[in-house]
C-alpha cells in the first residue's frame, strides 16, 4: 500500500526554484508530524524540514532561508518550495513521518545543473 506519493521533482538551474508536493491519507496528515528528506547518491537519507499539525517547522541548516515546508490539512498534501537552489541540493527527495516511521515512497529526482 502506497503511503506516500512525492511529485515535482526536475532538473532546474542553480538559483532556480521547485515546488514538491506530497499526497498522503488523510489518516497520516490527521497522526503525524511530517517530514521531507532528501538522499544524495552515496550519502545517508537526511532529514531536510518537518512540520507539525499546529504549523511548527524544523529546517536542516541547509534549508533554512531557502526552503519553505507548507502542509494542507485539508487536502491532505504537503509542499516544499525550493529556491535558490545549489548543486548540492540534487538528491531524491521524500516525505515521511519526521521520524521515518512509515514505508517509504518512490521520492522525486532534484538535479539541480547548468
Amino acid at each position: 500500500q502506497v503511503q506516500f506519493a512525492e511529485s515535482g521533482g526536475g532538473l532546474v538551474q542553480p538559483g532556480g526554484s521547485l515546488r514538491l508536493s506530497c499526497a498522503a491519507s488523510r489518516i497520516i496528515f490527521r497522526l503525524y508530524t511530517l517530514a521531507w528528506f532528501r538522499q544524495a547518491p552515496g550519502k545517508q537519507r537526511e532529514l531536510v524540514a518537518s512540520m507539525t499539525r499546529d504549523g511548527t517547522t524544523i529546517y536542516a541548516d541547509s534549508a533554512k532561508g531557502r526552503f519553505t515546508i507548507s502542509r494542507d490539512n485539508a487536502r491532505n498534501i504537503m509542499y516544499l518550495q525550493m529556491n535558490s537552489l545549489k548543486p548540492e541540493d540534487t538528491a531524491v527527495y521524500y516525505c515521511n513521518t519526521d521520524s521515518g516511521s512509515l514505508d517509504w515512497g518512490q521520492g522525486t529526482q532534484v538535479t539541480v545543473s547548468s
